[in-house]
């Protein structure tokens, strides 16, 4: 993606227009989510891909099929002692 540089003017209420080439390059649309990030005198933009709660929990649901109580159980064990020789070795 090219570099663009656009100017905006600030409203009254705080509103900011997005260029329409960006928000189209951008893939924005009405309801699109944006994350700020303020650091020192700057604010970056970035689009944010929000995911339903349904594609989110998919692989859980999907490894619940596959995976036991038992299996989980031997999973914590193996992980915890795996955790106490790494902090060993710190």
């Amino acid at each position: 993606m090219a570099e663009k540089i656009e100017m905006a003017t600030v409203s009254s209420r705080g509103q900011i227009c997005i260029p329409n080439d960006m928000r189209e390059e951008m893939g924005l649309k009405e309801g699109s989510k944006v994350l700020f990030l303020l650091t020192d005198d700057s604010i970056i933009m970035k689009k944010v891909n929000m995911q339903t709660w349904a594609e989110v929990t998919k692989p859980l649901r999907e490894a619940k099929k596959t995976i036991g109580e038992k299996d989980v159980v031997d999973l914590v064990h193996r992980f915890r002692a795996e955790r106490r020789k790494n902090e060993g070795r710190a």
